[in-house]
């Protein structure tokens, strides 16, 4: 068994790709899994109804490819908030997450990596934050059912964009199933608008973080910035990951119509790997 595994996001190559050939091309640049992506496009949620045949045919494929989906980067709640003040919004974002882990746990996905947001289209406010709180139990229970990992994403917004604000959260919550997924990219920024040490912010979820994203980012923009253009310290964060003890890692990324976008896919992971197998 390797030490570690490098996953690669979905969004990384271009949608209109099978899901064989995302698999395919995501092995051939030596990567070990892919993140799926459920955001809050209709086209991703409809992944939620995949039928029990669609399911099992994608597993087929994943073992004919000898990749498997690994992780899920479930963003839908952007649009269909926890912590919304509108109820018929707070339902559909529990089912969402009632769904994605039904989808996971067929899938053989252990880990779903949750958006750090009580509201994002509306004003967060104390009762969007319990209603976040509330509804966020509710879901940690359905994810201990079924014996799957949710993972707090680290965001760009100041609801949760530091390790630290994740992890009162799991504190609150206090269950094996809630831990933290955290951005290299957004905590990053957080520590430089906040002036403070991004690596102890990291230092406070240990023992609490199931994998991270290695993302790239410039002082207030968090998207779409090529790996070796920005400002993120990946060496110093993987270094600090390692000690934290976390092992899974995804390289995030977006296809944004270059053409060679595989070269893309082997670039990155020959950025992570050369700094992860240093900690070996």
């Amino acid at each position: 068994m390797k030490a570690y595994t490098l996953g690669l996001y979905e969004k990384s190559m271009p949608a209109q790709l099978s899901w064989k050939e995302k698999l395919i091309a995501a092995k051939e640049a030596g990567f070990d899994f892919i993140e799926i992506s459920i955001d809050e496009t209709e086209a991703k949620l409809a992944r939620l109804d995949m039928s029990k045949e669609e399911r099992f045919e994608l597993v087929k494929t994943m073992y004919e490819v000898g990749i498997p989906i690994g992780t899920m980067c479930l963003s839908g709640h952007r649009k269909y908030p926890l912590g919304s003040n509108d109820p018929f919004i707070r339902n559909k974002g529990m089912s969402i997450m009632e769904e994605a882990i039904s989808l996971a746990q067929d899938l053989g996905i252990r880990i779903i990596q949750l958006a750090g947001y009580d509201v994002y289209y509306e004003e967060s406010t104390k009762e969007t934050a319990a209603y976040f709180l509330k509804n966020l139990n509710k879901a940690v229970l359905m994810a201990a059912s079924a014996g799957v990992l949710l993972g707090f994403e680290t965001m760009e917004t100041e609801f949760m964009n530091t390790v630290e604000k994740a992890m009162n959260y799991v504190n609150m919550v206090n269950s094996t199933y809630l831990n933290v997924y955290p951005d290299a990219g957004n905590v990053t920024n957080a520590a430089l608008f906040y002036n403070k040490d991004v690596l102890k912010d990291l230092q406070c979820g240990t023992g609490h973080m199931v994998a991270m994203h290695l993302k790239e980012t410039v002082p207030g923009k968090f998207r779409e910035i090529p790996f070796g253009t920005g400002h993120v310290d990946f060496e110093n964060m993987i270094l600090k990951a390692w000690e934290c003890g976390i092992r899974k890692y995804v390289t995030e990324f977006w296809y944004t119509g270059n053409e060679n976008w595989r070269e893309d896919l082997y670039d990155a992971n020959q950025r992570m790997t050369k700094i992860l197998d240093i900690n070996l």
